[in-house]
């Protein structure tokens, strides 16, 4: 029981959802994108997010990332309370720059900010110093294995480092969640293992709780835990955790 309690206390610091729902229109052309979404993800925990085209997968994400509003149900971001039957966070553009991290299938970074900068960007538009933000954006360049590449263009750099510049990018804020959108799906197989050990390292560094979503075939058995939604509902099973090759 006592172990039971402190899972659930470590599950509460990460991220929770209880019966979210999004509906798009009203009466007759109503359509429930979201009926009854429940996941629970640790500091330190990377889960898959698996499911067929318009399954809700996107518009889940929308809600998580503060994007767009669900119809009801409850959202925990680390210890806070987001939404609850309406959003409970006034500033939702500080919430997305400060609490959630956002990982894309491209990495969009700015063409005309060197590596540093790009990371960097992010605290200084939270008000932080520049030499802090730097330092920030450094630690995170050197634990990813690109600071060789800090004062290098977007356009000079490859794919893999790319998206590890994305990453430093997402984690740079400290935030307790990080969205990965189909993160490894322009990557071979062994650069789309790699993404995904970087983020399990970066999740268990800074106890950052990460939901994956993905139809790569090549990165779902390494998941411990995987959520499949389907008709708007999420299925909670085990994966097979099957450690990086």
């Amino acid at each position: 029981m006592a172990d039971n309690l402190l899972i659930g206390e470590h599950l509460a610091k990460g991220i929770n959802i209880e019966g979210l729902r999004k509906r798009y229109g009203e009466g007759d052309t109503a359509v429930d994108a979201l009926k009854e979404v429940n996941m629970r993800v640790a500091p330190g925990e990377v889960v898959g997010l698996v499911g067929p085209s318009g399954s809700g997968k996107s518009t889940l994400l929308k809600c998580l990332g503060a994007v767009i509003e669900p119809t009801a149900g409850r959202m925990t971001l680390g210890e806070q309370v987001i939404y609850d039957n309406g959003w409970k966070i006034g500033d939702l553009r500080a919430l997305r720059r400060d609490k959630i991290g956002f990982v894309f299938q491209a990495p969009y970074l700015i063409p005309f900010l060197d590596v540093t900068d790009n990371v960097a960007l992010l605290p200084m538009l939270a008000g932080h110093p520049n030499a802090e933000s730097r330092s920030r954006a450094l630690a995170l360049l050197q634990a990813l294995d690109v600071a060789h590449r800090a004062k290098a263009m977007p356009s000079q750099l490859s794919g893999g480092e790319q998206q590890r510049v994305s990453i430093a990018r997402a984690l740079v804020n400290r935030p307790p969640v990080i969205l990965a959108d189909e993160p490894t799906a322009p990557l071979d197989s062994e650069r789309a293992l790699a993404v995904i050990r970087i983020l399990n390292q970066m999740a268990l560094q800074y106890e950052t709780a990460i939901i994956v979503v993905t139809h790569d075939e090549k990165i779902i058995p390494t998941f411990k835990r995987i959520y499949h939604i389907r008709d708007g509902k999420t299925h909670e099973e085990a994966g097979e955790g099957r450690p990086f090759e």
